[in-house]
C-alpha cells in the first residue's frame, strides 16, 4: 500500500480482493492521509473493507432531501442552498469533493452572497457528507472539516426608520403590508409568521404562543394593538388554519422574497431583507428604554450574547444617563508639590 499526492491532495493505492484501488483521502494533510491509510490496511487485513459506491452529488442531494423533508421543518431553505451546490459541483463524484474543491466553491459564492450565507451553504454540504459518511456512501476525512469557515460581522445589521417603512409600503399589495406590518411588530422571524396557525393565537389574552421553527422553543410573544388589528382583519377573512395564507391557492404563503425586493426597489431601499424587520423591532425597543433582557425574551434569543449587539442602538438613551449623573460641584484635585532634597 502507498500514498502518492495529486495536486495537493493525498490519494492511497492499495490492493482489496485481488484488485486495484487507488482512493481520495480527501485531505492535503499527510499525518490525517497516513490515517486513513492505516484504516485501509486493517479492514483489508481484516477482510471487511468495501469498495465505496459511486454515486454522484446531485444523486446523493435527492437522497438526502428525501431524508431532510422526513426530519427538518427547515428543509426548504436547505432545497434552496442544495441548488447553488449542485450548480458548482455539477455530476462530480462524491468522492471527488477534496478541500481544495470546497474552498473554490467558498471564494466563488462570497463574491455574489454575504459571508453568512456562504458559512450557511457550507455547513449544510458538511452536514451532507457526515451523513454520506454515515450511510455509508462516502468513505475518508469529511474535506469540509478542513475549510475554515468566513468570518462574519454580526454587529452590522438593517433596520428601517419610519419614513423608511411608509416608503416600503407604499410600494407592497396589502396582503405584504399586513404582514410587513406584523413581523415589525412582533419581531417574529419570517418562518414563524408563515408557520402561524389559528390555534397559537390567544385573542383574549392578546398573545402568541409559538414553537419557534429555528430552536424548537416554546415563545410567548404579547401583541399590540397593531398586531392585534391585523390579526382580527385575517380573521374575518380565515379558510383554514393557518393565519396569512395565500389568496390565489388558499395554502400558507412558502417565501416572499420576490414581491419584497420589488417593494424595495421601487421604495429605494436596499439591503432589506425579512429578517431587517426582526432588527426594526428589537431596535425600536431598546430606543424606547426597553431593557436588554426584556428584548431578548421578547426575541426568543438562547443567549443574552446575541440580543447585545442591539445595545449600541440606544445612544440616545445613554447620553441622557450620562447627562444625569451632572453634580454643581466641581472639584478640581491638584496634587501636592513634591518636595527635593
Amino acid at each position: 500500500m502507498a500514498l502518492y499526492q495529486r495536486g495537493r491532495t493525498w490519494y492511497l493505492d492499495f490492493y482489496a480482493n485481488g484488485k486495484r484501488v487507488q482512493e481520495s483521502t480527501g485531505t492535503k494533510n499527510k499525518r490525517e492521509a497516513d490515517k486513513i491509510l492505516a484504516l485501509r490496511i486493517s479492514e483489508v487485513e481484516r477482510g471487511v473493507y468495501a469498495r465505496p459506491v459511486k454515486i454522484s452529488f446531485p444523486d446523493f442531494g435527492k437522497r438526502y432531501m428525501n431524508h431532510a423533508k422526513s426530519h427538518k421543518r427547515s428543509w426548504l431553505r436547505d432545497e434552496q442552498m442544495l441548488k447553488r451546490l449542485e450548480d458548482f459541483f455539477g455530476e462530480a463524484q462524491l468522492s471527488d469533493l477534496t478541500p481544495v474543491r470546497v474552498e473554490a466553491y467558498q471564494q466563488a459564492r462570497i463574491r455574489e452572497v454575504s459571508p453568512a450565507t456562504v458559512n450557511r451553504e457550507t455547513a449544510l454540504l458538511k452536514h451532507m457528507l457526515n451523513l454520506a459518511e454515515r450511510w455509508e456512501l462516502r468513505q475518508g476525512s469529511n474535506p469540509v472539516r478542513f475549510i475554515k469557515f468566513l468570518p462574519e460581522d454580526n454587529l452590522q445589521f438593517q433596520t428601517l426608520s419610519e419614513e423608511d417603512e411608509k416608503a416600503l409600503l407604499a410600494y407592497c399589495p396589502p396582503y405584504l403590508q399586513d404582514m410587513i406590518v406584523f413581523a415589525i411588530n412582533t419581531g417574529l422571524r419570517c418562518g414563524d409568521i408563515f408557520d402561524l396557525q389559528w390555534e397559537e393565537v390567544d385573542s383574549q389574552e392578546r398573545r402568541l404562543n409559538i414553537i419557534m421553527q429555528k430552536s424548537r422553543k416554546r415563545l410567548s410573544v404579547p401583541l399590540n394593538d397593531t398586531a392585534c388589528t391585523i390579526l382580527e382583519a385575517w380573521r374575518g377573512m380565515k379558510k383554514g388554519p393557518y393565519v396569512f395564507y395565500n389568496q390565489m391557492t388558499g395554502d400558507r404563503f412558502r417565501d416572499l422574497k420576490a414581491g419584497l425586493k420589488l417593494g424595495c426597489k421601487q421604495a429605494g431601499l436596499k439591503g432589506v431583507t425579512w429578517h431587517s424587520f426582526r432588527h426594526t423591532f428589537a431596535s425600536r425597543l431598546i430606543r424606547n428604554g426597553t431593557d436588554i433582557v426584556t428584548v431578548k425574551e421578547l426575541l426568543g434569543h438562547s443567549t443574552i450574547v446575541v440580543t447585545m449587539r442591539y445595545a449600541h442602538t440606544n445612544d440616545e438613551a445613554k447620553i441622557k444617563a450620562v447627562k444625569g449623573l451632572r453634580s454643581d460641584k466641581v472639584v478640581t484635585m491638584i496634587p501636592k508639590p513634591r518636595r527635593f532634597k
